[in-house]
């Protein structure tokens, strides 16, 4: 837990690359800016839900080896 924490300031590089990720893919798929907004709300929701699995692994791994 302590490492987590000594590392937790790097995690704020993740919000603007989830804003700039999800930006980018709706705008690939629409021209019209609800649209545009819309489907980068939906890519954000998928990208931190996925990174989100990804962490709880993690840390179960972590706990059981």
């Amino acid at each position: 837990m302590l490492m987590f924490a000594a590392n937790a300031n790097q995690l704020w590089y993740m919000l603007p690359l989830i804003v700039a990720i999800s930006l980018v893919y709706g705008a690939t798929r629409h021209e019209y800016m609800p649209q545009i907004l819309h489907n980068s709300l939906r890519a954000a929701w998928w990208v931190v839900s996925f990174l989100g699995v990804i962490f709880l692994v993690l840390v179960v791994l972590t706990w059981w080896v």
